[in-house]
């Protein structure tokens, strides 16, 4: 007899029954058992909640300005690109110093 275990079919069956399993279990849930993971029932203190919004405030705030920054940059790039990779009297014409 066969060692099932370790059979090449044995491996296919338990990782396609895993798998099956896996994707099956959140669509057999209800509607009413059906939630997001990160979810916290708890009711949170008003200091806490107030220190939790301040917090995400102030990452909101660094996140647009470095979103801001990164903008500048690549546009900045884009220019410095397109100011050596154009033709030098197309930018400067003859005589455009003098008045």
């Amino acid at each position: 007899m066969p060692n099932t275990a370790t059979s090449p079919t044995a491996y296919l069956i338990y990782a396609s029954t895993y798998t099956e399993a896996w994707h099956a279990a959140p669509s057999q849930r209800s509607g009413s058992q059906q939630r997001p993971i990160m979810v916290e029932t708890r009711i949170k203190p008003y200091r806490e909640q107030v220190a939790e919004e301040t917090r995400r405030a102030e990452q909101r705030r660094v996140y647009k300005r470095n979103q801001t920054f990164g903008i500048l940059m690549v546009a900045a790039t884009i220019l410095i690109w397109w100011l050596f990779h154009t033709n030098p009297k197309w930018i400067f014409p003859p005589g455009w110093w003098r008045p």
